[in-house]
């Protein structure tokens, strides 16, 4: 099969979905990778890097898609790139296709395969713990005062306390937000639904400055807050929210909040997604960070784990065909979303109230 690695346009994204390695891999296995010129550099790895890999590299975007059956990216297709898709394409790519219609209506009226990369990992993306640690990082700038923050040091000194945060939701990247803020000795709360959750942060924790409550005491916490991080992915069904609007109210006039989920109007009320060019706005006098692709600050490490857990998904790919793939992982087949047409992503069907048929049903059927 012909695999196509294209460089990534998205502002401030500098991973890439493939690197040497892995190219080197698919190429000993009788598959041909094309990379389009320039597509590592962010992630040090060159064209020449992967020239001797066994790469063909390919001049431009248009060079690399129409060479390319199998496109592998990191990011969801910008509106540039949707000429670029073609009918015999199989796209292996982070698509988040329940909060981007536009591109949904560009994949199902090409007809191509599309596969969602996002919901394909058992144990979570690779890229969840980065996420959480750039995001607490980021979170612990904002609280400095020539950012704009509270002005409390992250660490306790000459009698003052350090700077409180609240991480909302425990998960892979809860408790990778937990790793650098209480690493640097911030005094923290974690807030989960789960107690199991709540007990083993506890648990993991007890030497640091740490306690774990039950998500509704959230309003509770926040007069004290110099920081709140969300973690908890939001179903985009939902019309409430874990932190609204009017709370934002007994917040510090100076407080912030970094949004890693970043669910547009989800747990956060006030989120919408920003840019790495211009990361940060306020709401009702609160700085709110909702930068969508994080875990592109550190496209060195963050591609080294995406193309590693991709790799597997790629070669099945190539060796079987896109359906047949489906047919013998079950996880690749989560994150099937379009074929020739027709939806199968039950997600984005009820929350864009689109008819979809089911995964099962469709693979069964061609």
């Amino acid at each position: 099969m012909r695999i196509a690695v294209p460089r990534e346009i998205k502002p401030q994204e500098g991973r890439v979905a493939l690197l040497p390695p892995q190219v080197a891999s698919l190429c000993a296995s009788g598959h041909s990778v094309i990379v389009e010129t320039g597509a590592g550099l962010n992630a040090e790895a060159s064209d020449q890097d992967f020239l001797d890999a066994g790469a063909e590299i390919a001049g431009s975007a248009d060079s690399v898609f129409d060479a390319g059956e199998l496109i592998v990216k990191v990011k969801e297709f910008l509106p540039q790139e949707y000429r670029l898709l073609r009918r015999e394409h199989t796209v292996l790519t982070n698509l988040h296709s329940a909060a981007n219609p536009e591109q949904l209506d560009r994949l199902l009226e090409v007809g191509l395969v599309a596969i969602a990369a996002e919901d394909t990992h058992q144990f979570g993306s690779p890229n969840c713990a980065l996420a959480g640690e750039v995001g607490a990082f980021e979170g612990v700038r904002m609280v400095l005062a020539c950012h704009g923050g509270t002005g409390r040091h992250f660490m306790r000194h000459f009698g003052a306390a350090p700077a409180t945060a609240l991480v909302m939701g425990l998960g892979s990247v809860g408790r990778a937000a937990l790793r650098t803020l209480l690493g640097l000795g911030m005094r923290v709360i974690g807030l989960d639904i789960s107690a199991g959750a709540r007990k083993e942060a506890t648990l993991n924790w007890h030497d640091r400055g740490f306690q774990a409550d039950p998500i509704e005491t959230l309003p509770g916490h926040l007069p004290d807050a110099d920081l709140v991080i969300n973690c908890v992915l939001w179903d985009k069904r939902r019309t409430d929210h874990l932190l609204s609007r009017d709370m934002l109210r007994l917040m510090k006039p100076r407080a912030a909040i970094v949004d890693i989920s970043c669910d547009p109007a989800g747990a956060v009320e006030t989120c919408k997604a920003t840019s790495w060019q211009d990361p940060i706005y306020q709401v009702d006098g609160i700085r709110h960070f909702c930068v969508d692709n994080i875990p592109g600050a550190v496209p060195v490490t963050a591609s080294a784990g995406y193309a590693e857990a991709l790799l597997p998904k790629v070669a099945l790919i190539a060796e079987y065909g896109a359906m047949e793939a489906c047919r013998r992982d079950t996880w690749l087949a989560r994150g099937l979303t379009a074929v020739a047409g027709t939806l199968t992503l039950e997600e984005a069907a009820r929350v864009q109230n689109r008819a979809y048929t089911p995964v099962n049903q469709l693979l069964a059927a061609v």
